[in-house]
């Protein structure tokens, strides 16, 4: 007895230690970290049809608070037909105010035709004129993913594996890595017209808290150090609002907004079903429901299609800075295989403006030949500084086309790296970044307020 006793005990013991360790504690709480409930099934389930059954043809026209509600799904253009953006816009707005003039009308009145009584049966109980009338303030469109969606899983091979040992280095569950099929269908290159960048889609003013920014390396655009930045940030959100409901809504809606949230209704089918205040709008309430459909139909075709294999690369970590056509006619490689495995170089550096900085890890095919072009790599290649950029500061009677002129360079291209309006609008003693200046035009009758600095001196 006293032998089995020990067994017994020694078995326990056994137990709690695997209970307690890292392998083990992420493969429970993965079944419970991401639930699902009754407050968003309906949301979820639509999301799912957007991302696996609906065309980039369709656009479904149903009522942005409860999902469930689909009134019809039109037929749109092709986005590549002539006039296809415009035609598109207009049916989807067509078929918005369709349906808001008819929920107004049942509201009033019984239903007659066949589409009426459609319509109308898709609202029930005492209230339902009642309910129809407010519908009519939240009918919405919201176009088909499924071909997008699908070359985004396609896209994501090459860099999941990656991501998710990224999310397991800090101790967070692997699945996270799905997310970015919600921000940008893991496209390197994506930009919001905010001004968010990459998969993980950082502004700019959050993505310097974690990564590299400057306009020679904009980090942001690197899926595998913008996965780790996105790591740090949701561990961080969730150590405040300690669910993941909460912590991924608040990568949409902001943490802030999130833990003021939690504080006034405390749990996540609460918020979803109740909270409305700033900019809580339908896509943060959503944002959560998209990321469940998103990964349960990523995962499936993750086993039904053939998707771009993961990159087999190495590092090699500058000792100084050097410009890309030097590094690549010292590694016998094309430029745009280093820009293709290096998407947070930026235009500059690929102009020859700016050269990629000293320190940074350039990613390269992991090769034999690549190998020994590193060893063979003179250290006379580096250079101690970054090229100087230019700037220039706006004095009185000066437009954003008399600088460019005066510089050599487009208006356009000045505007872009400016961040400026429609207009060009400038105002006196701006400091404007001139790209790629060419030559100085003196204009002797005034004074030069031309500058040039080292990017670490940008504003």
């Amino acid at each position: 007895m006293r032998s089995k006793r020990i067994l017994r005990f020694s078995s326990y013991l056994w137990l709690c230690v695997v209970a307690l360790s890292p392998a083990f504690f992420c493969h429970t709480v993965l079944a419970e970290d991401f639930p699902r409930s009754n407050e968003n099934e309906n949301n979820v389930r639509l999301w799912e049809k957007i991302y696996s059954s609906y065309s980039l043809t369709q656009a479904v026209i149903h009522d942005s608070k409860d999902l469930s509600k689909i009134y019809e799904v039109i037929d749109l253009l092709d986005e590549s037909a002539p006039g296809a953006a415009q035609f598109n816009k207009n049916a989807q707005k067509k078929g918005i105010k369709k349906y808001k003039k008819l929920l107004k009308k049942l509201s009033k009145q019984r239903p007659v035709t066949r589409e009426e009584k459609r319509v109308a049966a898709l609202y029930t109980g005492t209230y339902r004129s009642r309910n129809m009338g407010r519908a009519a303030e939240s009918v919405r469109s919201q176009k088909g993913q499924r071909e997008r969606f699908r070359q985004g899983v396609v896209r994501s091979g090459a860099y999941i594996t990656e991501i998710k040992k990224a999310f397991r280095a800090k101790g967070l569950p692997e699945d996270l890595a799905y997310l970015p099929h919600v921000e940008s269908s893991f496209n390197t290159k994506a930009y919001s017209k905010f001004g968010a960048a990459g998969i993980w889609q950082f502004t700019r003013s959050t993505g310097k808290r974690y990564l590299y920014i400057d306009h020679s390396i904009d980090e942001r655009l690197d899926p595998i150090l913008a996965s780790h930045a996105a790591a740090k940030y949701l561990k961080n959100s969730y150590s405040n609002v300690h669910n993941w409901p909460l912590a991924i809504t608040s990568y949409n809606y902001g943490l802030p907004g999130m833990i003021r949230a939690k504080n006034e209704l405390k749990s996540y089918p609460k918020i979803f079903q109740q909270y409305n205040k700033g900019h809580f709008k339908f896509a943060s309430k959503n944002f959560y429901s998209e990321f469940l459909a998103a990964r349960k139909v990523a995962k499936g075709l993750e086993k039904r299609i053939k998707i771009e294999p993961p990159e087999n690369v190495s590092y090699l970590k500058l000792e100084g800075y050097v410009g890309l056509n030097t590094l690549s006619r010292h590694l016998q490689m094309p430029a745009q295989t280093i820009l293709k495995l290096n998407p947070a170089i930026r235009p500059s550096v690929v102009k020859g403006e700016k050269r990629i900085p000293k320190g940074y890890n350039v990613r390269l095919p992991k090769t034999g030949k690549i190998q020994k072009q590193i060893t063979r790599l003179p250290s006379a290649i580096y250079k101690n500084n970054q090229k100087a950029t230019t700037y220039h500061r706006v004095q009185r009677g000066e437009t954003a086309g008399s600088i460019a002129k005066r510089y050599g360079v487009s208006l356009k291209k000045l505007m872009k790296v400016n961040n400026l309006d429609e207009f060009a609008t400038i105002f006196i003693k701006q400091k404007l970044r001139i790209p790629g200046a060419l030559t100085i035009k003196s204009n002797k009758s005034k004074k030069d307020y031309s500058l040039t600095v080292t990017s670490s001196e940008a504003p």
